[in-house]
C-alpha cells in the first residue's frame, strides 16, 4: 500500500496554475486596496497566547494551534493547560491591536492598515473552511467618525469589483441596536453573551431552533417569548431598513444614528451599491462595540467577509481607549467567485526545446536573450515523442517554440534573431 504523503487534514497544496490564480486574486485586492491609502504591514504568525485568549473572541480562541513551551523537562509532569506560551494567529485583528500597541509612536495619528496573511483554525474543516487559510483585512485605527466603515465598505466593495465579481450586499448592525434589543426584552446584562450566541445561530438554526436553545439555556420564560417574538417580525422585515428599524423595541430609532449614516455615506460615494439593515446579525467575536457588518454574494451561500468596530481592542495593550475599525475578506471564499480565466498568462510562453548535446551556458544564454524581449520561457529536454511533448505544452498555454541540438549558435544581440520560433497550436 502506498504511504499517506497528503498534507494535514484541512490545509492544503496550490499546484503553479491555481497558485498563480492566487497570487493575480491577492495583487488585485493590494493594489485596490493601496488606492485607498492603504499601507501594508506584517505581524508574527505566533503571538503570546495570553493575547490570543482575551476572552472577546468567541469560539474562535476555542480553536488555537498551541504552541508547546520550550525546554520542558521531560521528566517533570505539567498540565496541559500550562505547557503552552505561544498560539497561532486565529485572526489578523488581535495581532494588529498589538502591532498598534507596539509602534503607535512611529505610527500616523489615523492609520490605514492592509494584513494579507495566513492564518490557523483547529476546526473541523468543510467546504470554504479550512484549518489554514487567508484573509485579507483593511483597518481603519485612530478615527471615531463613520468615515471609517464607510470607506471600508466601499473600499472592500471596490476590491471585488476590481476581479469581477460584482452583486454584492452589505448587511449592517451595530452591537448597541442588540444590546437595547436585548434590554427591551427583559434581559439582565449578564445574560446578554449567551443569547447573542444563540441568536447568532439563526441562519443555521432557524427560529424554531433558536427557540429551543434558549429554553435549553433555562433563561427566563418572558424575555425568551419576546424575543423570539421581535425576531419573528425582523424576518418579516427582512431587507426593508425602515421596517426592520421600526420594529426594534427600546432605544432603536437613537441606537440607529449610526448605521443610517454608514448607509448613506455608502451609497452617496457608491450609488450603485446594496446595503440593508440586519437586526439579527451578531458576528461571533466579542470585541466588537459598535457597527458590524457583513458581506454577502448571491452565488455563495454564506457571508464572504465581514468586520465591524472595535475599539476597546487596543485598549487592553495601552490602557487608553483607541477608535479601530475594520474589515475582513474571506479570501478562500472570494478566490472561487473570480473567473480563473483573468489571471491567464499575457506574456508569450516560449519552450526551447533541446538536446543533451547543448552546452548549459548557451542554453541558458538563449532563455535570457527570449526573457528581455518579454517573453515567459522554460528550457525542455527533448524526448522520443516530439509531437506528444508539444501537445502537452499548449495544453499549458505555450504559444511557441523552437529546437536547440548541437549545431546551435550562441544568440544575437538582436531579439530572437538566428532562433526558428514556431507557433504551438
Amino acid at each position: 500500500m502506498a504511504p499517506n504523503v497528503q498534507p494535514p487534514r484541512g490545509m492544503r497544496d496550490f499546484l503553479p496554475d491555481e497558485k498563480a490564480r492566487r497570487e493575480g486574486v491577492l495583487a488585485a485586492i493590494r493594489d485596490s486596496f493601496a488606492s485607498y491609502g492603504y499601507r501594508e504591514i506584517e505581524t508574527p504568525a505566533l503571538e503570546e497566547l495570553g493575547r490570543l485568549e482575551s476572552g472577546q473572541a468567541g469560539d474562535n480562541e476555542k480553536l488555537i494551534f498551541r504552541v508547546q513551551r520550550r525546554g520542558l523537562d521531560p521528566d517533570v509532569a505539567v498540565l496541559p493547560g500550562s505547557s503552552a506560551d505561544l498560539g497561532l494567529r486565529f485572526d489578523l485583528t488581535v495581532p494588529l491591536a498589538r502591532f498598534y500597541a507596539t509602534h503607535r509612536a512611529e505610527l500616523p495619528e489615523v492609520f490605514r492598515a492592509v494584513q494579507v496573511a495566513p492564518v490557523w483554525r483547529a476546526e473541523r474543516p468543510q467546504r470554504g473552511r479550512y484549518r489554514q487559510f487567508h484573509q485579507c483585512d483593511i483597518d481603519v485605527i485612530g478615527e471615531p467618525g463613520p468615515v471609517a466603515e464607510v470607506e471600508l465598505v466601499v473600499a472592500t466593495l471596490d476590491a471585488l469589483e476590481a476581479l469581477g465579481v460584482t452583486g454584492g450586499r452589505v448587511r449592517l448592525n451595530d452591537r448597541t441596536l442588540l444590546a437595547g434589543l436585548l434590554e427591551a426584552c427583559g434581559f439582565a446584562p449578564g445574560m446578554h453573551p449567551g443569547v447573542l450566541v444563540t441568536i447568532d445561530k439563526l441562519d443555521k438554526e432557524g427560529l424554531e431552533g433558536v427557540a429551543k436553545e434558549l429554553a435549553a439555556r433555562e433563561l427566563p420564560a418572558g424575555p425568551c417569548g419576546r424575543l423570539v417574538g421581535v425576531l419573528a417580525d425582523l424576518a418579516s422585515a427582512a431587507g426593508d431598513f425602515d421596517a426592520t428599524l421600526g420594529t426594534l423595541p427600546g432605544r432603536a430609532p437613537e441606537r440607529a444614528e449610526r448605521i443610517l449614516e454608514i448607509r448613506d455615506g455608502v451609497l452617496e460615494a457608491k450609488p450603485d451599491a446594496q446595503v440593508v439593515a440586519d437586526a439579527t446579525m451578531v458576528r461571533g467575536q466579542g470585541y466588537y462595540t459598535g457597527p458590524i457588518f457583513e458581506l454577502y454574494h448571491p452565488d455563495f451561500a454564506g457571508a464572504v467577509g465581514g468586520g465591524g468596530r472595535y475599539d476597546g481592542m487596543i485598549g487592553r495593550f495601552l490602557g487608553s481607549e483607541v477608535p479601530a475599525c475594520g474589515f475582513s475578506i474571506g479570501f478562500e471564499r472570494v478566490v472561487e467567485l473570480v473567473d480563473p480565466s483573468r489571471f491567464s498568462a499575457r506574456r508569450r510562453k516560449v519552450a526551447l526545446v533541446h538536446t543533451e548535446q547543448v552546452p548549459a551556458g548557451r542554453l541558458v544564454a538563449w532563455q535570457r536573450r527570449l526573457i528581455g524581449v518579454g517573453a515567459e520561457v522554460r528550457l525542455v529536454p527533448r524526448r522520443r515523442n516530439l509531437s506528444r511533448q508539444l501537445e502537452a505544452l499548449a495544453a499549458e498555454g505555450f504559444s511557441e517554440w523552437a529546437e536547440l541540438d548541437a549545431t546551435a549558435r550562441p544568440p544575437s544581440t538582436s531579439g530572437a534573431a538566428g532562433l526558428d520560433l514556431r507557433h504551438l497550436h
